[in-house]
Parts: structure tokens; C-alpha cells; sequence
């Protein structure tokens, strides 16, 4: 890509229609691309964003199967509902395609087409589960078992949500098939692989050496972790009932697995949005001087980063994306957002109980973004950022400035008289702010940014208290002239400012302030944003109270949710593992230890690096406990030890043994303590 781009793709990530959309999907990919393509457009940029229902997979095929219809049904209800979704919220995608649209099978077919004829797939009979109840062959996320890597009991074939680690369905213990409970077998099947081992120079001299500095480090860690562990050769195809065709002889009834059908979505939507425009795709997929930018959430930055682009590079005419700046996760009043618990605010029904107040989620999402950590959404927070934040700085800036000018100059913006040091001073930080904003953007920090927008209203605020016109009024009636042309050019450049964020309260703002939408790049080089003599609109409330009992019918509907799935399914009880003898449990050694320090892992949010000591010696333990326990909070537990474990080396710290903890239906730790006033340090579990 050319250091001065002709052109942007933005991508947003494709989300399964297998549900509605939540305040998840906000947060972590769909609003900060969004302030992104509306900032460039401002920018005068040429720019296409791009997005579309991703309509293929397993997760469709167990919705249906859930709901008694057929995956037609589910992927045309839901692809609805989320589409309007997005439009409801102001999220100005230029094209919103679907992957079951002809044109996008055309072009996966054709890209899988060229791979294979060029060479790029190697073919593998491999052992697969089979349901044989079923008769057929079970795709990763029709398998659960017990996760060889962290004994969680729910992990999926392809997943474990519990330690984030990346699976096989065959590596689960006492795997289980989701279609009929009954124990799978294995069972010879054909696949096609690409063989991403190939591309590991490639993967490693691209972002390794390239975008090591640019790259957010969540994304590049995650990266060089994967590349660092060793690339295996990844499967194209599955064996489903469910998706497009492996278009090549000797595949009858095998499908294009859903990541390779998938990230292909965005080019095939590119396709179709040049038809209906009567313009050329290529540019925006095949031009060096073309910047290419996914937005995604964390679980989808392997997929993204290491997969689609060794697709791209294979195929060998398409640029390679700039940059990838994926989010964390979003939380729901301190637990995990769960699509199947129903634990969500659901977009379709917050514009129910909130109608018209589509920025003031927006705002709450973006002021509280996932960027760097996983965050939480409060129904607290949201009222007070409304009610405190947009409410009181905001609209309450404009509110005054409006009424002002049309108390005393029936809303004509006045003309200005000689101005003082502090009338210079606004009009400089008017000039200087949308540069400071825009160099946020660019650095995908859209909370740093929209936390600038809303300084620009808290300088119009200062300017007025400290200037108190209605005081001045009775005494200089021509500096009041002044202060209120200087108060109107910080609500004019307020207009175009909160376009990328705000778009609803731009467009009042317009209204109100009978201006359009100016030039990004014009705002520091203007000597005023709105002339004197230029008649106003009338005024309105920008962003009502959000009151208490409005919050407290939010969080009755979460209790009722918790209350429900409790009495639907009652806490699960591990089920227990299998026999051991007393002689596997006498070779544990487990014994009481205190932990003496404790720090965090360097670019690791879930690691604490302990030191404990057991009696015999002080023992370095690594132990993924980081989200649950501060280094402050654990120092001076007392624990139990097992410390006859092997050495294991994390993120180049030896680990000398493991520290027992139970958990709770809710997802937390606690420590496994010793009872007893005295016990020592040393002290053998027996």
C-alpha cells in the first residue's frame, strides 16, 4: 500500500445469522468502523465499507435444527432482523450483502477453483467423528467433550471457550454429539488442506518484521503466538449438509468449511455493490495504492490475520489487508454476553424501551470501548454517561447557545465585535481539535477520540460560564454580541465533529443550526464555521434523562433472565473422570503454601507471576488468574500446592507447580485454603 492511500475498504467481520444482534457487536466491531468510514467519507475520501450476513456453517445448521425449520428460514429471519439492526443505529455500511447471494458463491467457488488448480491444497483422508445414530459425520461444533487442556467439560470440537484454546474435535475426552448424545466413532473422510506452514516466512516477514509497532498488541501478540507455536495445515472443506459445494470432482457432498467461505464474503459483496453502482471492483481489492482495514472482535483474529491472508497471498492478485484492529469483549453487567442464555441487551428491543436514543448507546459503547481489555456494560453507567456526560455537557451546551441567540437576536447568529484574548483562544483550539481528533481515528483509539468531541463542548460550556452572558447583556450589550458569535462557532464545529460518532445528533444539530455537514480537512483552516447573519433553526432537547426507572425495568428483565435459566437448567455438576487408582493419587504431592509476591505477565492479561512459598522452598508459579485476582489481592493467601508437577516454561517464566482452585457457576475462581489456625507452610494434603 502507497503511504498515501487512493482508496479504503473497510471491512466489518460477517455475523452469523444464527440470532440478533447485541450490544456486543456494537462495542467490538460494528460502531468503531463505522466512525472510521464516516470520519474518511468527512475526510473526503474515497471509501467503500462493507459488511453482510454470514449464512453458512454449523452454527446455522444447529439453530435450525433448535427451532424445527430449515436454514433457509433461519438465515432469512435473521438476516432481517440484524440488517435492520444496523440501519436502525446508523451504521452506514455503503453495501450489506448475505453469503448465500449467488454472486458470492460464484466467487468462493471460483477462488477455491484457483487454489486447487494452481497447487495450493494438499489432499488427506483423515479420522473424523461419525454420529452413526445420525449418519454423518460431525462437523467441530456438533462435538463437546472435556477439553484435553483444561478439563473443561463443555468445550467444543473446535473450541474451548473456557482457556480460549484452538481444537481438533478428535483431541476431546469423552466426546459427545450434539445431534443425539450418543458416543461418536471415528471414520476415514477426504479433505482439502492449506497448508499454512508454507506461508510461515511470509506470515512472519508481513507482520512479525512489518506491523509489529502499527498492529495493536493484543492482535500482533496473538499473532506471534500462533506463528511462533508452528502452523499446521488447515482444512477447506467439511462434511456438511449445509453450505456451498467444494466445487471440484471427487467432493460430492463435502461443503467449503465456513472460514474459507467466509472472509471471501467481503470481496463477492465488493462485486455486487460495483453492479448496482455500475463501477469497477477490482481497485478495491487488487490496488497497491488501496488501504485495507477489518474490523473484528478478538475470537476472529487468527482467522483474519494468519488464515485469510495466506488465502490472499495463495491466490496471488489480491492486496493484503493494513490493518486489523480487533477489539476485545464487552461484558453485561459482570458476566459473559450469551446469545443462548438470552444474557444480552438485544438492539431491536433497547430501541423499545429507548426510542430515538440510538446515540446514547452509541456514546455509552464507545466512551466504555473493549479496545485494550474486556469491559462492562452497566445499565448505571449508561444513565450516568447520558444523563451526566451527553445530557449535561453536550446538549446542555447547545440548549443554551440556541436559546441565547434567540432571546436576543431572534436565532440570527450575530455579528462579531473586536475579540478579546479568550475569544482567540477558542477559535485556536477550534482549529486545533479536529487534527487531535482525526490523529485518534487514525489510530483506531475511537474512545480517545470521542473523548475529544466532548472536550470541544466542555470548552463551549467554560467559555459561556466564565463569560456569563446573560449577565452582560445588562451592562455591554455589544460584547454579548461577541460571546454568543464565538459560543455559535463551537456548536457549528460540533456539527461536523460528532458525525462519525453521533450521527442522530448531527443530524438535530443540522436542523437546529441550519448547516450542513463541512469538510473535515476545512475545519483548521476556517477563520469562522458559521456567519453572522445566518438564521437558525429552532431548538430541542438533544438527549433526555434516562430515568431510574427506566434503569431498574433493565436490570428486573436481566434478573429474570438469570432467575429463568437457573430453573431451566440447574447448575451442572462436573461429571466425574475416570477411575484412578490410589497409586495415581499417591503420586501427587500437594502441599499448603503462601503466596509471598505477585505481578502481572507482561502482555499477558490472564498470567500472574507467583511466588510461593511451600516449606521446602519458594517456588515460581504461573498461574491464569489475572482476571479473576489483582497481584495485590493474592499476596499473603494461603493455598494448596501441587508441586510435584513438571516444569513448564509460559511466555519464557519456568512454572514450578499449580495452584488448586475451585469454581463457581458464575465463572469465578476461589482458592482451594487450608483449614485450621496453624497449619504451616509444607504441610502435606493427604
Amino acid at each position: 500500500m502507497s503511504l498515501t492511500p487512493k482508496r479504503y475498504t473497510i471491512t466489518a467481520a460477517l455475523p452469523y445469522t444464527n440470532g440478533p444482534i447485541h450490544i456486543g457487536h456494537l462495542a467490538g466491531v460494528y460502531i468503531p468502523a463505522d466512525i472510521y468510514a464516516r470520519y474518511l467519507r468527512l475526510a473526503g475520501k474515497d471509501v467503500i465499507y462493507i459488511c453482510g450476513s454470514d449464512e453458512h456453517g454449523v452454527a446455522i445448521s444447529m439453530k435450525a435444527r433448535k427451532e424445527g425449520i430449515t436454514p433457509q428460514q433461519v438465515i432469512d429471519k435473521y438476516h432481517t432482523i440484524i440488517k435492520q439492526s444496523f440501519a436502525d443505529f446508523g451504521i452506514s455500511f455503503d453495501h450489506y450483502s448475505r453469503t448465500s447471494a449467488a454472486i458470492h458463491h460464484q466467487t468462493a467457488s471460483d477462488f477455491f477453483k484457483k487454489l486447487y488448480n494452481d497447487g495450493a491444497f494438499i489432499e488427506e483422508t483423515t479420522q473424523q467423528l461419525f454420529d452413526p445414530e445420525a449418519n454423518q459425520f460431525l462437523a467441530d461444533r456438533f462435538v463437546t467433550g472435556t477439553c484435553p487442556k483444561c478439563d473443561n467439560p463443555e468445550a467444543y470440537g473446535d473450541q474451548c471457550e473456557k482457556c480460549g484454546s484452538t481444537l481438533n474435535a478428535t483431541d476431546l475426552i469423552n466426546p459427545k454429539s450434539t445431534i443425539t448424545g450418543s458416543e461418536p466413532i471415528l471414520r476415514e473422510t477426504k479433505h482439502w488442506f492449506l497448508p499454512l506452514n508454507k506461508y510461515a516466512d511470509f506470515l512472519t516477514d508481513w507482520i512479525i518484521k512489518g506491523h509489529k509497532n502499527d498492529w495493536k498488541p493484543n492482535v500482533y501478540g496473538q499473532v506471534k503466538s500462533w506463528i511462533d507455536a508452528g502452523l499446521e495445515p488447515r482444512a477447506v472443506t467439511r462434511d456438511l449438509d449445509w453450505g456451498i459445494d467444494v466445487p471440484v470432482p471427487g467432493a460430492e457432498g463435502k461443503k467449503l468449511y465456513v472460514w474459507f467461505d467466509a472472509p471471501i464474503g467481503y470481496i463477492s459483496a465488493t462485486k455486487e455493490w460495483a453492479q448496482i453502482k455500475g463501477t469497477d471492483w477490482e481497485p478495491y481489492w487488487k490496488s497497491d495504492d488501496t488501504k485495507l482495514v477489518h474490523f473484528i472482535g478478538k475470537d476472529n483474529i487468527v482467522f483474519h490475520c494468519i488464515i485469510f491472508p495466506a488465502m490472499l497471498k495463495a491466490e496471488g492478485s489480491y492486496i493484503l489487508p493494513d490493518n486489523v484492529p480487533a477489539n476485545e469483549f464487552l461484558n453485561l453487567e459482570g458476566n459473559k454476553l450469551s446469545t443462548s442464555k438470552n444474557w444480552a441487551v438485544w438492539l431491536h428491543e433497547y430501541l423499545i424501551d429507548f426510542p430515538n436514543q440510538q446515540d446514547a448507546l452509541r456514546y455509552a459503547l464507545t466512551a466504555n470501548a473493549p479496545e485494550t481489555k474486556d469491559n462492562d456494560f452497566t445499565w448505571a453507567d449508561f444513565q450516568a454517561r447520558n444523563n451526566n456526560e451527553l445530557s449535561a455537557v453536550l446538549g446542555n451546551f447547545i440548549n443554551r447557545v440556541l436559546v441565547l441567540t434567540q432571546k436576543y437576536y431572534n436565532g440570527v447568529v450575530p455579528q462579531s465585535q473586536s475579540l478579546l484574548p479568550q475569544d482567540e483562544e477558542v477559535l485556536a483550539a477550534l482549529k486545533a481539535y479536529p487534527t487531535v481528533i482525526a490523529d485518534s481515528i487514525e489510530r483506531y483509539r475511537f474512545r480517545e477520540a470521542m473523548g475529544e468531541v466532548m472536550n470541544v463542548a466542555r470548552l463551549g460550556n467554560k467559555y459561556l460560564a466564565d463569560e456569563e452572558p446573560w449577565k452582560t447583556i445588562k451592562t455591554d450589550p455589544d460584547r454579548v454580541q461577541t460571546q454568543l458569535f464565538i459560543a455559535l462557532q463551537v456548536a457549528a464545529v460540533l456539527r461536523t465533529l460528532t458525525e462519525p460518532f453521533l450521527p442522530f445528533t448531527a443530524s438535530k444539530l443540522a436542523e437546529m443550526l441550519q448547516l450542513p455537514v463541512t469538510d473535515w480537512n476545512a475545519l483548521p483552516h476556517a477563520n469562522e464555521w458559521i456567519s453572522a447573519g445566518h438564521v437558525l433553526g429552532a431548538s430541542e432537547l438533544l438527549f433526555p434523562q434516562v430515568e431510574d426507572a427506566a434503569i431498574e425495568a433493565q436490570l428486573a428483565k436481566l434478573e429474570a433472565t438469570k432467575t429463568s435459566n437457573q430453573q431451566q437448567a440447574p447448575e451442572a455438576v462436573t461429571p466425574l473422570k475416570d477411575t484412578c487408582t490410589f497409586e495415581d493419587f499417591a503420586k501427587l504431592d500437594i502441599r499448603i503454601g503462601t503466596i509471598l509476591e505477585a505481578e502481572k505477565m507482561p502482555k499477558a492479561n490472564k498470567l500472574l507471576v507467583l511466588k510461593v512459598g511451600v516449606g521446602t522452598d519458594v517456588r515460581t508459579i504461573v498461574s491464569g488468574i489475572a482476571a479473576h485476582f489483582t497481584p495485590e489481592e493474592v499476596i499473603g493467601k494461603r493455598v494448596s500446592v501441587l508441586v510435584n508437577l513438571a516444569p513448564r516454561a509460559l511466555r519464557g517464566v519456568e512454572s514450578q507447580g499449580m495452584i488448586l482452585m475451585t469454581e463457581d457457576s458464575q465463572g469465578k475462581l476461589h482458592f482451594v485454603n487450608p483449614e485450621g489456625e496453624g497449619v504451616p507452610d509444607g504441610a502435606v494434603v493427604s
